[in-house]
C-alpha cells in the first residue's frame, strides 16, 4: 500500500493546523479511509506515551485518535521538550537521544532528516492517506538550511502543500502573500491553495481578500474553516491555550499554579468539563484563591525549577494555609515530586546540579535520573477500588515512607502517596481523571456530584461534531485530488 500524502503548512503558530488535521483525519476516516497523522517536529512538553513503550506528541495522539489508529512513534519521530529558553530535551522516534541548546539542535537537524523520511515512509506503506502538519510558520528563512518539517521537508518527500491561515487575528491575506513572497518558486509550486481557519460572520464579506490571495500569489482559496465550538472542546495542543478558566462561575473551584514548562496539563480537561468544577490558573502574581477546595499541581520538565517558582510566588506559603482550611492538595507526576522533602539532581539532567527543599507535604524524596519511564498504567485506586487506565512518563525515582500509603497499585504493585490525613495525594501516573468511575469517587470526596458519564464519549462527540463541520467548510473530494 503506498498512501496519499498531503501536507498541511501554517502561516503561524496556534493558527489551527493540529486540530484541522484532527478534523480532516476524522472526516476522511468516517469514508472508510485507513489514515494517519504525521508531525515531523514537535515542540511541547505534552506528550502521550505509545503501546510500544514510545512517545510523541498530544497533538499527534487526538489526531490518531481521531482516525481510529493506534499511536506510532513514527507520527512524531522528533519531538523537542523544552527546559529552558534555549535548551530542549529531544526526543526521536520516541526515546531520549540528549538534551541540546538551540544552536546544538539546529546543527543536529539535518542529520535527523533520514529518520523523519523513514518514519513518514513507514506510515505511507500502511496507510491510505497521510496527513502531514507542518511546524509554526512554514516560510522562516532563517531556518530553511535544517529545515526538516516545513518545505524542508515537502522537497525532500515530494508533498504536495495547502497553507493554513488564521482568520481570528486577523492579517490573514498579508500572511498568505508574504509566505508566497519569501518561498521560491519552487516552493510555491507546491503549494495548492489557502485555507481559512476560525472564520467568523459572512464569507461574501471575504471575498475580495479571497481575490487578492489569488491574484497576488495564483493560489486559490479553498474554504473557509469557521470558528469551532466543537473544537474548543478538544485539548489544546500547548502552552499558548492556558490562562483561562474553565467552568462554571460559583463551582467547586480547582485551583492550577502555572508552572514553568508545565506538562500534559490535558490531565485537567475531564475535570473542567464537569459542569459542578471550575479549574482556575493561578497566574504568576496571583495568590492562590482562598476558596479553592483543591490545590493541583501538575507536570513539569523541570521539577526544581517549578519548585523554585511555587517558592519564589510565596505558593508553598498559600497551599500551607490551604490545607489549614481544610483543603486538599493533589500533585502528578513532576507535581507529585514537589510534595516531598527534597528534590535532588545531582547530575544536571534537567538542568545546573543540585537540590531544591520540597513542600514537606509527604515523607519522601526524589532523585532525578537520566532514565526515562515510559509505560502505559492500568491500576487501581487504594481508596475505591475503581480501575484507572493512564500512563507514566518521567524521569527521577522517589523513595521514603510516604510510599507505604500508596494512591494507586498497577497490577498491584503500590504507586504514589496519600498523607495520613488523606489530604495530599501525589502519583506519577497521567491520565487518571478520564477513567469515570474514579473520577466520579474522586470528585463525590470533595462534595461535587460528577455529571459527565464518560469522557471518551465526550472526545467522541466533539471529534464527529467538527469533522460534520469540517465536511460541511471544505470540499475533501478536492483535497483528497490535490495529495499524491
Amino acid at each position: 500500500m503506498t498512501a496519499r500524502r498531503l501536507m498541511v503548512l501554517g502561516t503561524g503558530s496556534d493558527v489551527g493546523k493540529s486540530l484541522l488535521v484532527a478534523g480532516l483525519a476524522r472526516a476522511y476516516a468516517r469514508r472508510g479511509m485507513r489514515v494517519a497523522p504525521f508531525k515531523a517536529q514537535n515542540m511541547s512538553n505534552n506528550a502521550a506515551v505509545t503501546a510500544d513503550g514510545g512517545e510523541i506528541g498530544r497533538a499527534q495522539a487526538l489526531q490518531a485518535r481521531a482516525a481510529g489508529v493506534p499511536l506510532s512513534v513514527h507520527m512524531n519521530p522528533v519531538l523537542l521538550k523544552p527546559e529552558t529558553d534555549v535548551d530542549a530535551q529531544v526526543v526521536v522516534q520516541g526515546r531520549v537521544q540528549g538534551r541540546y541548546s538551540a544552536a546544538a539542535y539546529q546543527a543536529l537537524k539535518p542529520s535527523l532528516r533520514a529518520q523523519v523520511c523513514h518514519s513518514l515512509d513507514r506510515l505511507s506503506a500502511t496507510h491510505d492517506l497521510v496527513l502531514i502538519e507542518g511546524a509554526g510558520s512554514g516560510a522562516e528563512r532563517y531556518l530553511r538550511p535544517q529545515d526538516i518539517s516545513n518545505m524542508g521537508l515537502a522537497e525532500a518527500a515530494d508533498l504536495p502543500c495547502i497553507l493554513v491561515g488564521d482568520d481570528s487575528r486577523g492579517g490573514v491575506t498579508a500572511a498568505a502573500i508574504g509566505h508566497h513572497r519569501l518561498w521560491t518558486d519552487a516552493e510555491r509550486a507546491r503549494v495548492a491553495g489557502v485555507i481559512v481557519n476560525k472564520f467568523r460572520g459572512d464569507p461574501s464579506v471575504f471575498a475580495p481578500a479571497a481575490d487578492d490571495i489569488r491574484a497576488e500569489t495564483g493560489w486559490p482559496v479553498l474554504g473557509l474553516v469557521r470558528w469551532s465550538d466543537a473544537a474548543r472542546r478538544l485539548p489544546e495542543e500547548d502552552s499558548l491555550g492556558l490562562g483561562r478558566t474553565m467552568g462554571e462561575p460559583g463551582a467547586c473551584v480547582i485551583a492550577v499554579p502555572e508552572l514553568p514548562r508545565i506538562a500534559n496539563f490535558d490531565d485537567l480537561d475531564p475535570l473542567a468539563a464537569e459542569p459542578g468544577v471550575s479549574v482556575q490558573w493561578v497566574r504568576p502574581g496571583q495568590p492562590i484563591p482562598a476558596e479553592a477546595r483543591v490545590v493541583l499541581l501538575l507536570g513539569s520538565k523541570t521539577t526544581r525549577a517549578a519548585l523554585g517558582a511555587v517558592q519564589a510566588e510565596g505558593w508553598d506559603i498559600d497551599i500551607r494555609a490551604h490545607l489549614r482550611r481544610g483543603g486538599r492538595v493533589v500533585g502528578l507526576c513532576a507535581g507529585f515530586q514537589m510534595l516531598g522533602h527534597r528534590v535532588c539532581d545531582p547530575d544536571g539532567i534537567e538542568g545546573p546540579a543540585g537540590d531544591t527543599p520540597g513542600l514537606g507535604l509527604l515523607d519522601l524524596e526524589t532523585e532525578i535520573t537520566d532514565d526515562k519511564r515510559l509505560v502505559e498504567v492500568d491500576a487501581d485506586d487504594s481508596l475505591s477500588g475503581t480501575r484507572i487506565t493512564g500512563y507514566e512518563m518521567h524521569m527521577g525515582r522517589s523513595r521514603g515512607p510516604a510510599l507505604a500509603r500508596p494512591w494507586l497499585r498497577p497490577g498491584g504493585t503500590p504507586e504514589g502517596a496519600i498523607s495520613d490525613d488523606g489530604a495530599v495525594m501525589g502519583s506519577y501516573v497521567h491520565g487518571l481523571f478520564a477513567s469515570d468511575s474514579f473520577r466520579r469517587h474522586w470528585l463525590s470526596g470533595i462534595g461535587v456530584e460528577a455529571a459527565q458519564a464518560s469522557h471518551a464519549a465526550r472526545l467522541t462527540r466533539a471529534l464527529d461534531a467538527f469533522a460534520d463541520e469540517i465536511e460541511a467548510d471544505l470540499h475533501l473530494d478536492a483535497l483528497l485530488a490535490i495529495a499524491r
